[in-house]
């Protein structure tokens, strides 16, 4: 192993719609959520499911594609790397934040969330 490498791949669930954006530079952002889901038995032999939630961004050609390609509820493949954020609230408060940012996704199906009536 010459290189250690930041690497992470995902299957889940899209939480909602990716929000786009595209910055006075030209670059474009585009956030989602994700959720991930183990299913795991208790010592009391009950099952139960642990969801996880994560950040994703994807930017340039993946915002462009994840824009046309990604709806809610959509089971997806992800690719990317861990990026590790710290921030400050505005009551001068210290926050940290995980987010993965995606380099490949494939859908793995069409599903989505029925729409709201």
């Amino acid at each position: 192993m010459n290189t250690l490498r930041n690497k992470v791949s995902l299957i889940g669930r899209l939480g909602a719609q990716p929000e786009v954006t595209t910055f006075e530079t030209g670059k474009t952002l585009a956030r989602f959520t994700m959720a991930t889901n183990e299913r795991y038995k208790g010592k009391d032999g009950e099952w139960y499911d642990n969801t996880q939630w994560h950040t994703v961004n994807a930017w340039g050609k993946i915002a462009e594609r994840a824009k046309k390609a990604l709806n809610k509820g959509q089971e997806v493949i992800l690719e990317g790397k861990l990026i590790h954020q710290s921030y400050e609230t505005k009551t001068g408060e210290k926050r940290y934040a995980t987010i993965i940012e995606a380099t490949e996704f494939l859908v793995l199906n069409q599903k989505t969330e029925p729409a709201a009536k």
